[in-house]
């Protein structure tokens, strides 16, 4: 599949202009997304590249509203160094874990759910499930509109790299979100066709628009009352 997969055509970034009129959706599903199921999970939600905890606020703020323990990642902007990430968010994994003594539930935006699935992969037990909000589960930058930014040697390394890891499989339950108007990562892309445990869940919004989609929250919602 990843032969054939190109970035997503300049034309879709006009869907990532309309991202803030997403939030009108949101208000109007308000009403119904005040019965969303409850619980008393772990949560921890990691941002997107070049994003820091204040671009989670609204989807934490709906959780903890639910009974959830939420927390953001605070390590300040995510500036995409995946290698020196993971160990860090592993470690707040399994810290957050011991605190709440089950598994925590991972969310990821974007690179914030490649941090999400490594860290699933590396410490299985520290997690009980994992969220992706338009993440790249192939291909690394490749299929995205940041691929200009890389050399294309780079973009052959972390693609091999990638690649290396999903032979690795993640053994705890993945829902992927992924939608066919995201103008900055490849829908395709974000599809994950590898690991047994895995769902793709398909939503309507933009790529930037994802954390603020009422399908999003309700997805969220029920995914955390139920465990995975």
């Amino acid at each position: 599949m990843a032969a054939i997969l190109r970035p997503p055509p300049l034309g879709r970034l006009g869907w990532e202009a309309l991202a803030g009129f997403e939030l009108a959706r949101l208000l109007a599903a308000s009403p119904g997304l005040v019965r969303a199921p409850r619980g008393e999970r772990g949560v921890l939600v990691l941002p997107g590249f070049a994003a820091d905890d204040a671009s989670t606020f609204p989807l934490r703020a709906f959780l903890r509203r639910l009974g959830h323990s939420v927390k953001g990642w605070g390590f300040g902007r995510n500036r995409g160094d995946v290698a020196g990430l993971v160990p860090r968010v592993t470690s707040l994994a399994r810290e957050l874990s011991e605190r709440h003594g089950e598994p925590v539930h991972l969310i990821g935006q974007s690179l914030g759910g490649v941090l999400a699935r490594e860290v699933a992969r590396d410490d299985p037990a520290a997690v009980a499930q994992v969220l992706t909000l338009g993440t790249p589960v192939v291909g690394g930058p490749a299929y995205t509109a940041l691929h200009r930014r890389y050399p294309a040697q780079e973009i052959a390394a972390i693609d091999a790299t990638v690649r290396k890891r999903n032979r690795v499989p993640i053994n705890v339950p993945i829902t992927a979100v992924y939608s066919k108007r995201d103008g900055i990562v490849n829908w395709q892309a974000c599809l994950d066709t590898v690991n047994p445990r895995a769902t793709n869940v398909e939503v309507g919004s933009s790529h930037l628009g994802m954390g603020i989609d009422p399908a999003v929250w309700r997805l969220a919602a029920r995914l955390l009352a139920t465990g995975g």
